[in-house]
């Protein structure tokens, strides 16, 4: 009886073993995956980021009456 006992608790420390394996390499793959889609965002925000501010200028040298843009600048 031992001998059975022995048996199953082998095969089921492998099915374990094989379960925790493809569990730990679908979180790796998810791990990366996520990575890679904040690498993304983070660059998507930057580029928000710099067009904001150049319509910021734009809307800024717009409000300027024509004078003030093309008067000199004082000395």
């Amino acid at each position: 009886m031992s001998t059975s006992k022995s048996k199953a608790t082998e095969e089921l420390t492998q099915v374990m073993e094989e379960t925790m394996n493809r569990v730990e390499a679908r979180f790796q793959a998810i791990t990366e995956q996520l990575g890679s889609q904040i690498d993304e965002m983070g660059t998507r925000i930057n580029s928000l980021e710099e067009n904001v501010m150049e319509l910021t200028a734009q809307a800024s040298m717009d409000d300027l009456p024509i004078s003030k843009v093309t008067d000199p600048l004082p000395q």
